[in-house]
């Protein structure tokens, strides 16, 4: 179906692509993501993603499923296209560039089934953003790129902004291509990488370090130079005055407005009110006086048939609310007073209201209230000796506050390190690495290194071979082990968070073997994206990615750009992305692969273009080996 016609499509999600295989190790739950039995109740999967008119994709659909889903074909076939359409639903800034030659717009639309606490966080930002969810838990993102330079974004086919796409995505996907987590790997994403894992309270810390700050920015407000004190004195000193003259009144404004359009059409109101007065009770005809005819003539048919009482109760009642409204109408009119005095008072004081809500703020209200922040302003100043004292010993008070819980965030900030360090040491050992890795963090209680987000300071170290000296994680030289040493990172971080590992032998006895999770229904805690993060490794690196992958899928959904063969393998959905010439046009396709189809993909991934009997039977055994 043309995604043209996107909003009137119906989204609910087809079938799975690909097959579960269940014949996984037990002895993988010991791993550091593998802790499957706390993640039972969330679960989010991105099923579907369309594409139209986007770069050399004329109009494609792919439906996801749980698990490891790999992306494989021909150098330049587009694998990494689907990878940047998704992270334009995620908040990335658009170009016209993606739209595809001769076409109007670009259209990306992404479907995410989400259930548990995943569910309720999405609904609260939906609902924070004033958007409906869908009855159904599923989430559906539509991202339109026009060649004018507008474009439009659809949240469960409603009006939205590009803002609730980015508040979206962290709940959604997180993408990691290979360098691009280190571009921006500075000491603030170092530190929340490590908040993330130990699942640290940063609200506290950061809300005593605003109280501190604003504290400390009063005093020195106070203690600014004599000539500079001076001038903000006769400043405020005109303001306060200024404001204390107009003896503003909360509301003021809003009811003067409606005082004004009274006084300006008093003698069509006041004409108005008297003729529905005159049609309802007093003229000749009037309602009221209708009702009771009809009320009379209802009292001699009810005295010969008693079912027309109630005719004759609805009558009595509607008689005595015309009359009521009679009544409202006749005293509201004898209240008007046509006064071109008073309407002249009126606009004047209007028009004072509006010179003051220019000059100190949108209404009424605000002006009062930056009355009274002046004259604070004005009374610290002449008190500013004492007020300074009081101020010191706030900020005394708010200092010792922020270092309390400064210094129990750094406390599981360290405890938290120590068990992320060999975590990730045990991972990045898996892949074919002999690796020291260390987090270094230091800690520092001087004012001028204090921050919303505490007093540490934290750096990623890593000796890639032994004997070699420790470096930071940014300075390792080889894409290869860059890339590994990342994957393990971020797969320690987005599914370790500070669980208890179970011990083969306590997964098997709670039932929590790999088969039966998936049994049960597969875990998910977010859908994690890799694009060709395997880059610069190959032999027994690439196998070990490809096994880390696979039990990072175990609790995540996962995508993988991948072009090595050991690592297609390991998948539980293959999809193969090709790039063919039709009708004079380029165009990029993809389908999914199973059985004959998907071993004859990684033969040819092993062998090149040209496929042998050789590599297709080992491509058929490694598939088996790695089911």
């Amino acid at each position: 179906m043309p995604l043209r016609i996107l909003k009137d499509i119906d989204f609910t999600p087809g079938r799975r692509v690909g097959s579960e295989t269940a014949g996984a190790d037990a002895g993988a739950t010991v791993s550091c993501y593998a802790a499957l039995n706390f993640r039972l109740q969330e679960t989010l999967v991105l099923t579907e993603l369309r594409l139209e008119n986007y770069a050399v994709i004329d109009n494609l659909v792919v439906e996801f499923g749980p698990g490891l889903n790999l992306l494989t074909g021909e150098t330049g076939a587009g694998k990494s296209i689907l990878i940047d359409a998704l992270a334009l639903l995620l908040g990335e800034k658009a170009s016209t560039e993606v739209i595809r030659s001769g076409a109007e717009r670009a259209v990306i639309a992404a479907v995410f089934e989400a259930e548990g606490a995943a569910e309720k966080a999405l609904e609260k930002i939906l609902d924070t953003n004033g958007l409906d969810e869908s009855d159904d838990g599923s989430l559906i993102l539509r991202r339109e790129i026009a060649a004018g330079g507008k474009g439009r974004v659809f949240v469960n086919n409603q009006p939205a902004t590009v803002s609730v796409l980015k508040l979206l995505a962290p709940h959604l996907a997180i993408i990691h291509a290979q360098n691009e987590s280190i571009l921006s790997f500075d000491g603030p994403a170092r530190l929340e990488l490590l908040d993330a894992f130990a699942g640290s309270e940063i609200e506290p810390v950061s809300a005593s370090y605003t109280a501190w700050k604003e504290i400390r920015t009063r005093i020195e407000e106070l203690e600014r130079g004599e000539q500079d004190k001076l001038r903000l004195v006769d400043l405020w000193t005109f303001q306060k005055r200024e404001i204390e003259e107009a003896r503003l009144q909360s509301g003021e404004d809003e009811r003067l407005e409606s005082e004004k359009r009274v006084l300006a059409n008093a003698e069509r109101i006041y004409s108005a009110a008297m003729n529905a007065f005159d049609l309802l009770y007093e003229g000749n005809g009037s309602t009221a006086a209708s009702l009771r005819g009809a009320q009379k003539q209802v009292e001699e048919l009810a005295r010969y048939e008693p079912k027309f009482q109630d005719a004759l109760a609805a009558l009595e009642s509607a008689r005595i609310s015309v009359e009521d409204v009679g009544a409202t109408l006749r005293d509201y009119a004898g209240g008007i007073q046509a006064s071109p005095e008073h309407l002249a008072q009126v606009e004047d004081r209007l028009a004072l209201l509006d010179r003051l809500k220019r000059k100190y703020g949108a209404t009424v209200d605000e002006v009062i209230e930056f009355g009274a922040d002046v004259s604070r302003k004005l009374v610290e100043v002449e008190n500013k000796d004492e007020i300074l004292r009081q101020l010191r010993d706030e900020l005394a008070k708010a200092a010792n506050e922020y270092l309390k819980s400064a210094r129990t965030l750094s406390k599981k900030r360290a405890d938290a390190a120590r068990k992320l360090e060999k975590l990730v040491e045990s991972e990045i050992n898996d892949l074919a690495m002999k690796s020291t890795f260390r987090i270094q963090k230091t800690t520092s209680e001087e004012e001028r290194e204090w921050t919303a987000s505490g007093i540490d300071q934290v750096v990623y170290m890593i000796s890639t071979n032994p004997g070699e000296p420790m470096r930071q994680l940014e300075h390792i030289a080889s894409g290869g082990e860059l890339s590994r040493v990342m994957l393990a990172l971020k797969a320690c971080v987005e599914s370790g968070k500070e669980v208890k590992i179970p011990t083969p032998s306590t997964s098997l006895r709670a039932g929590l073997s790999p088969q039966k999770t998936r049994r049960q229904g597969w875990v998910t805690q977010k859908t994690l994206v890799f694009d060709e993060i395997d880059t610069g490794i190959g032999g027994r690196a690439a196998e070990a990615v490809g096994k880390k992958l696979k039990s990072l899928a175990r609790s995540n959904q996962v995508l993988c750009v991948t072009h090595l063969p050991q690592i297609a393998t390991f998948g539980d959905q293959h999809f193969v992305i090709e790039k063919k010439e039709h009708g004079g046009r380029t165009r990029t396709s993809i389908r999914p692969v199973t059985g004959e189809e998907r071993t004859e993909e990684v033969a040819r991934m092993l062998s090149g273009a040209k496929l042998t009997e050789t590599s297709r039977k080992h491509a058929e055994q490694m598939i088996k080996a790695n089911a």
